[in-house]
């Protein structure tokens, strides 16, 4: 292995980084593959702004095993398989060691480099064949995104998933819970809130546009099953503005 070198993230700027397909969304809003121990400031249920920096890792390399991903020492994603793209992991601004080895050996090391953070969204995509020594990873600078997360403040409803069209934007989100955020395409998008693994029940839809460069909170609200004495109190989702993402995304 070459020795470990600085690598400033400057990627050019890519339509939707690897969400460019209109109303397909590769981030999902669980988090049970981001190993790292969540702290009061970083649980995805804090404050209302977006995170000022955060990274997603892309394992796209045909020939290479299932593998871990270390931040600084720590490890944050354990046996991502081929064609996994992760959630966005929040990240401080700085200088971070990227590592990646195959899954459960970590002195099978396949990427060790220095990483700049700056205040953006970042993808690394690992790229090409290891047998072929064209083993690279490839840093985006995510553009042409918005960031939603689901808020379910619903005390009667269960665990809910959210789609938009077929596919799941967050899943089994219940009572009291925040997802983390995730990346969309800008655009209008058709919602439809179900109970956790059960697509085919509908119990609300939403619309919702969204805008290049913003993070949203949808907060789903209400009773499924109002009491009398609740009028106007019905199950709905109200979206409302974060603020502005990080690095003019």
């Amino acid at each position: 292995m070459s020795p470990t070198r600085r690598t400033t993230i400057k990627g050019a700027a890519v339509a939707g980084g690897l969400a460019a397909i209109p109303g397909t969304v590769y981030a999902t809003g669980e988090h049970d593959d981001d190993d790292r121990k969540s702290d009061d400031d970083h649980d995805g249920t804090g404050g209302s702004m977006a995170p000022e920096a955060a990274v997603r890792v892309a394992h796209l390399s045909p020939d290479a095993p299932n593998v871990d991903v270390y931040l600084a020492g720590d490890k944050v994603l354990s046996d991502v398989a081929y064609g996994t793209i992760s959630h966005y992991l929040e990240v401080d601004t700085g200088s971070y060691n990227v590592r990646i080895t195959a899954a459960g050996d970590p002195e099978t090391v396949v990427f060790d480099d220095e990483v700049a953070v700056n205040s953006a969204y970042y993808t690394i995509a690992a790229i090409g064949e290891l047998g072929a020594d064209t083993f690279q990873p490839l840093i985006l600078t995510d553009a042409g995104s918005a960031l939603v997360r689901l808020v379910h403040t619903a005390p009667d409803a269960p665990a809910v998933d959210v789609y938009a069209g077929d596919s799941a934007l967050f899943q089994n989100v219940a009572f009291g819970e925040a997802s983390n955020y995730v990346a969309v395409p800008a655009g209008e998008y058709e919602l439809s809130i179900t109970p956790a693994g059960e697509a085919e029940s509908v119990v609300a839809t939403a619309t919702a546009a969204v805008e290049l460069g913003t993070a949203y909170s949808a907060f789903a609200i209400g009773y499924l099953e109002p009491p009398s004495d609740a009028d106007g109190r019905d199950f709905a989702v109200e979206f409302a503005v974060d603020g502005p993402m990080a690095g003019d995304c």
